[in-house]
């Protein structure tokens, strides 16, 4: 059976799509222990960098993860070859990708698009739910970077229920921890396995799942 994919994607840049992009790939491979692939389409290469850190960190076990680079174009054809051979491939897409990153939304499963809790982030995103409708994709609007006692994060949190698309359950805090693990290539279930941080990180991932399991297969 060919393997889901998930690509995270987002208009913004500083939404923090690319921590969340490798921190839902670690919950998948490590804790949910999913055959897992990571494809990073941004030409800045973060989530690559984060990648070979994660690998020189690793003290000879190897990587436990599959990494591969392809342009926003090459997105489809690379994430469609990694997801005959693993059970989840996440693909995280440049910020301002307009119609090149169409290729990444096309071929997903499901569309994660992270969310920072300000109006302009909100209005931002309007853009890739477009764009997400009209290839006919599932997706999750993820609150991301949250302070979750904030009024404006409940303000936020109910407009993206408003917009008529999936908001998940899990809002991702605002946290420095999740900064600091992914200069080591480490995650905050790693850094931290009891912490605020892991625990939302491993529920969303659950929401991730849950919506993949009620898909048709291909």
């Amino acid at each position: 059976m060919t393997g889901k994919i998930i690509t995270v994607t987002q208009q913004k840049g500083g939404s923090g799509k690319t921590t969340l992009a490798a921190h839902i790939a670690v919950a998948c491979a490590k804790n949910r222990h999913l055959k897992t692939a990571i494809l990073d389409t941004d030409p800045q290469g973060s989530l690559g960098r984060w990648f070979m850190a994660r690998k020189e960190h690793a003290n000879g076990s190897g990587p436990d993860m599959t990494f591969r680079t392809a342009s926003a174009w090459g997105a489809r054809y690379e994430a469609q070859a990694l997801a005959e051979e693993h059970d989840i491939v996440v693909i995280d897409t440049p910020p301002k990708m307009g119609v090149d990153g169409r290729p990444a939304i096309e071929t997903a499963d499901l569309v994660v698009i992270p969310v920072a809790p300000s109006p302009v982030d909100l209005w931002a995103t309007e853009p890739t739910i477009e764009m997400t409708r009209g290839e006919k994709k599932p997706s999750l609007m993820v609150l991301n970077r949250a302070n979750q006692r904030a009024r404006l994060t409940g303000e936020i949190a109910q407009a993206l229920k408003e917009l008529g698309t999936t908001a998940a359950e899990t809002m991702i805090g605002n946290r420095i921890i999740f900064a600091s693990c992914m200069g080591d290539g480490r995650s905050v279930m790693e850094s931290q396995r009891s912490g605020l941080a892991a625990r939302e990180i491993l529920e969303l991932t659950h929401e991730i799942v849950m919506s993949l399991k009620q898909q048709a297969p291909r």
